[in-house]
Parts: C-alpha cells; sequence; structure tokens
C-alpha cells in the first residue's frame, strides 16, 4: 500500500456483518484529532454512520485527546462529518433505506495527507451465521496445517 498508513481497523466488523459495498471517504476533523490519529490513538468498535439531512456522519468514533494542546482539546466521541459526493450519498440512503442495511466504517488511514474511512454497507448476521463462518474459518485452518505438515 504506497502512501497509506492505517491507524485502526474493525476487525468484528467482518465478524459481525456481511461486508457487501464499500467507499472511501474523507473526514472533517479539528487540528488536535488529526495529531491524535497520527500518533495512532484511536478506537473504531461501535462505530457506525448516518446519514442526516443528506450529510453522512460517523457516530461513536473514539479518538483519544491529544494531551499537549490540552487547553484546546476535542471531545473524544463527537460526530465527524464524511465527505462523499452526492451521487456516493444517494447510492449510500437507496442501500440503507432497504431492510437490514447499516453504514459500518471498517478502517481509518491516512491517504496522501489526508484521513480517510473505509466505510461499507452491511447486514447483520444471526447467531448461526456467525457460528457458521467460525466452523468454515477453523476447517480452512486444519486443511492449511495438514498441507504444511504433509509438505515437509
Amino acid at each position: 500500500m504506497d502512501g497509506i498508513k492505517l491507524i485502526c481497523q474493525n476487525k468484528k466488523a467482518r465478524h459481525n456483518y456481511f461486508i457487501e459495498d464499500s467507499v472511501e471517504a474523507g473526514m472533517v476533523l479539528k487540528g488536535t484529532e488529526v495529531k491524535s490519529l497520527r500518533d495512532g490513538k484511536a478506537n473504531l468498535v461501535d462505530s457506525y454512520a448516518t446519514i442526516e439531512r443528506g450529510e453522512v456522519w460517523l457516530n461513536n468514533f473514539h479518538i483519544n485527546p491529544y494531551s499537549p494542546a490540552s487547553q484546546f482539546s476535542h471531545h473524544p466521541m463527537r460526530k465527524r462529518k464524511l465527505l462523499l459526493n452526492k451521487r456516493e450519498i444517494a447510492k449510500l440512503i437507496g442501500k440503507t433505506q432497504e431492510k437490514g442495511y447499516n453504514l459500518i466504517p471498517l478502517k481509518v488511514y491516512f491517504k496522501g495527507g489526508r484521513a480517510k474511512v473505509e466505510l461499507s454497507l452491511g447486514k447483520a448476521k444471526k447467531l448461526h451465521d456467525k457460528r457458521e463462518t467460525i466452523k468454515k474459518r477453523d476447517a480452512h485452518r486444519e486443511i492449511d496445517q495438514a498441507m504444511k505438515s504433509r509438505s515437509q
């Protein structure tokens, strides 16, 4: 990945949702938030995106306050606006109005000096779907181990 620095990712998203489509969005941030992100002090767990009045917002995205700038620090859990063009927002509105679709951020990274978030459309998995995914992963792991031991 040339020029891309990963900050954080939501590892549980692929476990809890069927990921269908994803889009890259910019974020509107304050200066202290950018500095905290560069230090890698962010957490995407339990974060989600909503569409309000034609704008996309990222909720529950925790960015730790930047300690050297205590006087001008930001609120760690504030809503952050995401930057997408009208066509992408219209597409997301159409999909999220379908039953069961949510906007889930998968990862946050710097690309060309700008903070970006990979936003995806996901449909929640039921408990039996999660169990099936775990079984498939374990079966693949056993197959890979058997192939490695056989080749040695």
